[in-house]
């Protein structure tokens, strides 16, 4: 596994653990400040101060994140690292309905310049059985 490929494998798994854990510090470190999300259930575009207040009132939970790694498909263009991959999650939305999708995604990651990569752009789509 290339170095690249490992590392935005991780900085994905570490989102996905942030979110389950509703861990706000840790979101805030690997969101960039300009950070966007399109939501995988109604296609909802989000910022991250947006996500970010969301996480922290709790209005906004994932009980559950399960990712494919193996799968994932990673690219490195310059500076930014892409990767498309699939997930199964629970969530609850503020208004308190759950939902559960089967879902892939793109994450776009940027190197900020440190070297250190923040992800910078979050869209899933859900996949239909």
């Amino acid at each position: 596994m290339s170095p690249d490929r490992a590392t935005l494998l991780k900085h994905d798994q570490s989102f996905f653990d942030a979110l389950v854990a509703n861990d706000l510090d840790h979101l805030k470190e690997l969101l960039a400040d300009d950070f966007i999300l399109v939501g995988v259930e109604d296609g909802a575009v989000a910022d991250r101060g947006i996500v970010l207040d969301l996480v922290a009132s709790g209005s906004l939970q994932f009980p559950r994140i399960d990712s494919f790694p193996d799968e994932a498909i990673v690219r490195v263009v310059g500076k930014v690292g892409i990767v498309v991959g699939r997930t199964g999650m629970n969530f609850t939305n503020p208004d308190g309905t759950t939902f559960s999708a089967g879902s892939r995604y793109t994450h776009v990651y940027a190197a900020d310049a440190h070297g250190s990569w923040r992800l910078i752009s979050a869209q899933g789509t859900a996949i239909k059985t």
